[in-house]
Protein backbone atom coordinates (compact mmCIF):
# COMPACT_ATOMS: atom_id res chain seq x y z
CA UNK A 1 0.00 0.00 0.00
CA UNK A 2 1.34 3.61 -0.80
CA UNK A 3 1.03 5.94 1.71
CA UNK A 4 1.64 8.89 -0.35
CA UNK A 5 -1.45 8.26 -2.15
CA UNK A 6 -4.27 7.81 1.07
CA UNK A 7 -6.24 11.27 1.39
CA UNK A 8 -6.73 12.46 5.07
CA UNK A 9 -9.43 10.39 6.47
CA UNK A 10 -10.50 12.86 9.84
CA UNK A 11 -13.23 12.32 12.20
CA UNK A 12 -16.40 14.39 10.95
CA UNK A 13 -19.69 14.13 12.50
CA UNK A 14 -23.10 13.95 10.40
CA UNK A 15 -25.80 16.01 11.78
CA UNK A 16 -29.63 15.47 11.29
CA UNK A 17 -32.53 17.71 11.27
CA UNK A 18 -34.38 16.32 14.10
CA UNK A 19 -30.82 16.94 16.25
CA UNK A 20 -28.94 13.06 16.21
CA UNK A 21 -25.28 13.28 15.08
CA UNK A 22 -23.26 10.39 14.61
CA UNK A 23 -19.48 10.44 14.75
CA UNK A 24 -17.65 8.68 12.21
CA UNK A 25 -14.54 9.03 9.74
CA UNK A 26 -15.05 10.62 6.35
CA UNK A 27 -12.61 12.56 3.72
CA UNK A 28 -15.39 14.75 2.82
CA UNK A 29 -15.74 16.28 6.67
CA UNK A 30 -18.55 17.27 8.67
CA UNK A 31 -22.00 17.41 6.89
CA UNK A 32 -25.40 17.46 7.82
CA UNK A 33 -28.83 15.18 6.12
CA UNK A 34 -32.17 15.47 6.38
CA UNK A 35 -33.46 12.17 7.55
CA UNK A 36 -31.83 9.63 9.47
CA UNK A 37 -32.40 5.73 10.65
CA UNK A 38 -33.82 7.67 14.38
CA UNK A 39 -36.37 9.79 12.50
CA UNK A 40 -37.19 7.58 9.20
CA UNK A 41 -40.51 6.10 9.43
CA UNK A 42 -38.86 2.65 7.81
CA UNK A 43 -37.36 2.46 10.71
CA UNK A 44 -39.36 4.39 13.54
CA UNK A 45 -42.51 2.10 12.30
CA UNK A 46 -44.67 5.67 12.09
CA UNK A 47 -46.08 6.52 9.56
CA UNK A 48 -46.37 9.97 8.65
CA UNK A 49 -49.40 11.22 6.01
CA UNK A 50 -48.69 14.76 4.48
CA UNK A 51 -52.26 15.60 4.15
CA UNK A 52 -52.36 18.84 1.36
CA UNK A 53 -55.86 19.76 0.80
CA UNK A 54 -57.49 16.96 1.77
CA UNK A 55 -55.97 14.67 -1.03
CA UNK A 56 -56.06 11.72 1.09
CA UNK A 57 -59.08 11.86 2.09
CA UNK A 58 -60.43 13.03 -1.38
CA UNK A 59 -58.60 9.30 -2.39
CA UNK A 60 -60.35 7.43 1.02
CA UNK A 61 -63.85 8.52 -0.18
CA UNK A 62 -63.37 8.25 -3.99
CA UNK A 63 -62.60 4.54 -3.58
CA UNK A 64 -64.20 3.68 0.06
CA UNK A 65 -67.41 3.40 -2.53
CA UNK A 66 -66.48 0.75 -5.14
CA UNK A 67 -66.08 -3.02 -2.99
CA UNK A 68 -63.94 -5.43 -4.58
CA UNK A 69 -65.90 -7.36 -7.45
CA UNK A 70 -66.44 -11.45 -5.68
CA UNK A 71 -64.81 -13.38 -7.97
CA UNK A 72 -66.56 -16.97 -8.86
Amino acid sequence: MQLAIQPEYPVSTITCACGNSVLTRSTRGDFSTDICAACHPFYTGKQKIMDTAGRVDRFRKRYEKTAPKASK
